[in-house]
């Protein structure tokens, strides 16, 4: 039997970044905080990304097959729970944050992070109440040096 309490407790230990995920359909764009992420491929250079099904920003993902991540720096917490927010509650989250469109995808980078990878879906598996999106980076820069911002680091926490 599963111990309910164990199994939150010990996969919130799995350590993740905070990142903002940007999407784009046309003249439509949105963003959120991704933490489920990581590299899964060197060659070709794959991610995953898991989004949470049923939300503005899967569906855009669904139909355009691309997004941008943006790498937030260790102390932009304020930022990243402004991402947390969904977009039907507080329309445009990019109104008050500087960016630019990438040029691989359209797709919005903030320009105050550390870097950003552009990434066309290959592949997703849905399962549960996420769906993992397999993606190849297409287009990579870096805006400065720093240390990621962590999941664990800002008290938060998702997953369990």
């Amino acid at each position: 039997m599963l111990d309910e309490q164990a199994k939150k407790t010990m996969l919130r230990k799995i350590p993740h970044g905070l990142y903002i995920c940007g999407v784009r359909d046309g003249e439509e764009m949105n963003g959120f905080t991704v933490s489920w992420l990581m590299q899964s491929s060197f060659k070709p250079p794959l991610i995953v990304n898991c989004v949470k099904q049923g939300t503005t920003s899967y569906e855009m993902i669904q139909k355009t097959e691309v997004f941008a991540i943006s790498f937030l720096e260790d102390g932009q917490k304020d930022l990243a729970a402004e991402f947390f927010k969904p977009k039907t509650r507080v329309g445009n989250k990019f109104e008050n944050v500087e960016f630019y469109e990438g040029e691989a995808t359209g797709c919005p980078i903030i320009k105050d992070s550390l870097g950003y990878v552009e990434c066309k879906v290959v592949g997703k598996v849905a399962e549960g109440d996420h769906t993992v999106f397999v993606s190849e980076v297409i287009s990579a820069g870096i805006h400065r040096e720093g240390k990621p911002l962590l999941l664990e680091t800002t008290g938060w926490q998702y997953g369990g």
